[in-house]
């Protein structure tokens, strides 16, 4: 039996010590990127209610392009012109920024570097809505039996709200009574209005009394965080949503 190679000179000590070096400059600059991407850049989030049914449905987990860069550059191009199309299924931000101090900050991004991004110290889910843009700056937007209809700012004619969009979804259409106020938020019906040069209109998929739009009023840009990418969980629904 042989027994374990002992090293004990200065060369061999030196060049283990090298080897430690750079593996552990490996993780920091891997841990520094990921840093980056999932503050500025990437995020996922886990889907927890069913704004979205029925298309996006609780435990489903999605991949978003994030818009955070705009808290260091806030004359950055993306503040005024974000890179969003009606019937992209974005996050919003309604209650506005929550301040971390910023050792919580860190150590919550270096759980979710190393859990893969399972487990976190910040709830942030709790502050961000899943909703569907309808309408962009200057459209025109109404609503008839919960379906949304759009003129665009640069168009002559009105559109239903899946013309205008390139995903396919279906929207899920309750059943209201007959003698309900049509003024009521969730009555199905809305009277036209135009937006302004920096508000957008989101609704959820779910067209039941979900809020949305339709109590909020119009959204600014800066209250959407980020844009979905892709749906990657489950598997055997990765793609676009």
């Amino acid at each position: 039996m042989f027994e374990k190679k002992q090293k004990f000179s200065y060369t061999e000590q030196r060049t283990e010590n090298i080897k430690k070096l750079i593996v552990l400059l490996g993780i920091s600059v891997f841990f520094l990127v990921h840093l980056v991407l999932t503050t500025f850049i990437i995020t996922t989030r886990e889907i927890r209610n069913t704004a979205m049914m029925p298309g996006i449905a609780p435990g489903e987990r999605v991949v978003f392009l994030s818009f955070g860069i705009r808290e260091l550059f806030p004359n950055f191009p993306l503040t005024k012109h974000l890179p969003v199309r009606r019937g992209d299924v974005v996050l919003v931000n309604i209650k506005g920024k929550t301040k971390h101090n910023i050792l919580v900050f860190f150590a919550d991004k270096l759980c979710r570097f190393a859990t893969l991004g399972r487990f976190s110290f910040i709830k942030k889910d709790e502050r961000l809505f899943l909703k569907r843009v309808i309408a962009l700056p200057g459209d025109e937007v109404s609503m008839t039996n919960f379906v949304m209809r759009v003129k665009p700012a640069d168009d002559m004619y009105t559109y239903t709200e899946f013309e205008l969009s390139k995903d396919l979804y279906t929207p899920n259409i309750p059943e209201v009574p007959a003698l309900w106020d049509k003024a009521v938020p969730f009555s199905g019906t809305m009277d036209t209005i135009v937006l302004g040069q920096d508000a957008y209109y989101v609704i959820s998929d779910d067209r039941t009394n979900t809020n949305d739009s339709r109590t909020w009023g119009q959204i600014q840009a800066k209250t959407i965080a980020a844009k979905a990418l892709f749906r990657y969980w489950p598997v055997t629904k990765f793609g676009r949503i």
